[in-house]
This record gives C-alpha cells, structure tokens and sequence, in this order.
C-alpha cells in the first residue's frame, strides 16, 4: 500500500508481505484504501465505506496492518535482539507474556524478538487460515472471527508499544518517524472506530493514542 515505502534505504524485511483476502470485495476495498490513504485523510480512511460488509473491511485492513508492523519491526531486527531486549516490555511497569493457547497454553517470558516471531506466526497462520479469513467468494466469516481480529489487533498494539518505548531513537536515527507516527495513527483510529482494543490495553501509549485521537 502506499504508506508502506521507507524511501530508498535498504530495509531487512522480517518476512514477505502478504496480500489482501482475494474474496469479493478484497482488491476493490484495498483500492479504497490507497486512494482515501493518499489523500492524506485517515480519519475517512478508516470508516466503512457504504454499503459495503463490516468483515470484508476488517479482513482488508487486518492484512494492511499485518503488514505495516511487519515492515516496521523489520527495520529494527539488528536493534531488537535477545540481549538488548530479553523481555517483550513497553517500558517498566509492562511486560507481554507468549500464549497462543494451542501450543503454549500458559503465558511465558520470551524476549522481544522471539516475542514478536511468535505473533507473527501466529497471525500468517490465522490469515491463512480460510476457516476464519475465507478467500472464495461470499464465503461465510466464523461466528468468532470478530474476536479473532480483536486479539489479532491487541498483539499488534504491543509490537507498536515496545518500538516507541524502546527503539525510539534508533527509529528517529534511521528518519523513520513520520512513517512510524502515520501507521500508528492510522491503526489506532481504525482499531478505535471499530472498538478493537480495550482501553485498559492501550495504556502504555494513552497519551499518544489519546493526542492522536483528540486532533
């Protein structure tokens, strides 16, 4: 999508980037996207255009974000190491635990990159997964689906909380800011529009989220 470029520098991508759900209305929704996405307003971006199905919307911009944080972390992989990040963390009062509830039932400690190796796994795995992104045209979504996008959408938050929190400044060094400030932005009105995210879950960003929601 358009807000993916990072300029010329040549970026580690953590893993290839992933395409829109290929069902009925995926392409045209992704072509909504780039194109109210490029008028630079994202508060319109964000809304449901009319007439057109919640799930397919969600389904789209699910894989949108998938990507962007992708993309993102993936510039930080050399910075973000075991030794320099041994607990997934964003600052000191919180710490992210790993549970997928299939192999890992209970919460453990990882550090930050295996962290973020697992989620990203985890969530290929659930787009890939037809039973709850289905491809095939007016394919039913699951009746929990919705849940699913919401943990999808909460452990996508926690990758943004550590890079603020503990890569700022390289992401600044690196003159990634402006495009690390317009993906979360765009992620948090969406995820706030559509109640995706508990309040409690935001907190170790709220001022940000609450500047970005108050503009």
């Amino acid at each position: 999508m358009s807000l993916l470029g990072l300029g010329s520098r040549n970026q580690k991508t953590f893993r290839p980037k992933k395409s829109a759900p290929s069902g009925s209305k995926g392409l045209q929704l992704q072509k909504h996207i780039d194109a109210t996405l490029g008028s630079g307003n994202l508060r319109e971006a964000v809304r449901l255009p009319p007439g057109e199905d919640l799930n397919e919307w969600l389904a789209v911009n699910t894989v949108d974000f998938f990507n962007q944080v992708n993309l993102l972390y993936g510039t930080l992989t050399e910075f973000c190491t075991a030794s320099t990040c041994p607990t997934m963390s964003a600052g000191s009062k919180y710490e992210y635990r790993w549970a997928d509830g299939i192999t890992i039932k209970q919460p453990i400690e990882v550090s930050a990159p295996k962290y973020v190796e697992y989620l990203m796994d985890w969530i290929e795995a659930q787009l890939d997964d037809e039973s709850i992104f289905p491809q095939k045209l007016a394919a039913p979504f699951p009746p929990n689906y919705q849940d699913v996008v919401k943990t999808i959408s909460k452990r996508l938050f926690r990758v943004y909380a550590h890079i603020y929190h503990s890569h700022f400044q390289k992401i600044v060094s690196l003159k990634e800011e402006a495009h690390l400030n317009t993906c979360f932005k765009h992620f948090v009105l969406f995820t706030w529009e559509f109640h995706l995210i508990d309040k409690g879950e935001l907190a170790p960003l709220y001022e940000l989220v609450e500047s970005i929601l108050q503009c």
